[in-house]
């Protein structure tokens, strides 16, 4: 009966803590500290270090020019991708971004993703700690990106700021 009584205050702990979780209900990047922070009620729960795009500096103007865009966006759908592990894409270009690009006559891109690290023999994950690599996408190491995905639902509002 003593046993019985243990799981069941067990699983009602545990249903307790997950139940009091705070909810991340805004993702901050601050790129020139190569820094994302999960956020709850405005405060700052995790930080992480990420990787950025080869050219980190300035916001993103069109395809290819390897920029990480600057504004806000929402997490709109997510993928787990043999490429980058898992990945949550932003809806990037948003409207600010398309008019920018109509304006200029040029295609403003997209695929603007948080995604892990690739998984490559040639090149291990500590390879990437440091440098800015992706095509204009956030990166960070496997791990940290697993915590991310289980703790940001589809949703959220990520604020990338210089």
């Amino acid at each position: 009966m003593s046993r019985l009584f243990s799981i069941v205050l067990l699983c009602l702990c545990s249903l307790a803590a997950h139940a009091a979780a705070p909810v991340i209900d805004k993702v901050v990047v601050l790129k020139a500290e190569r820094q994302l922070q999960l956020i709850s009620n405005g405060e700052v729960l995790h930080r992480y270090r990420i990787s950025l795009g080869r050219q980190p500096v300035g916001h993103k103007r069109q395809q290819g020019d390897q920029r990480t865009p600057e504004g806000i966006y929402t997490i709109d759908w997510r993928h787990e991708s043999p490429a980058y592990n898992l990945s949550m894409h932003l809806d990037y270009p948003n409207l600010k971004d398309k008019m920018a690009a109509y304006k200029n006559d040029v295609d403003p891109g997209g695929m603007i993703m948080i995604h892990g690290t690739p998984i490559d023999e040639d090149y291990p994950e500590w390879y990437f700690e440091g440098l800015d690599w992706t095509n204009g996408c956030i990166a960070l190491g496997n791990a940290e990106m697993r915590e991310v995905w289980n703790l940001v639902p589809d949703g959220t509002l990520v604020e990338i700021l210089p």
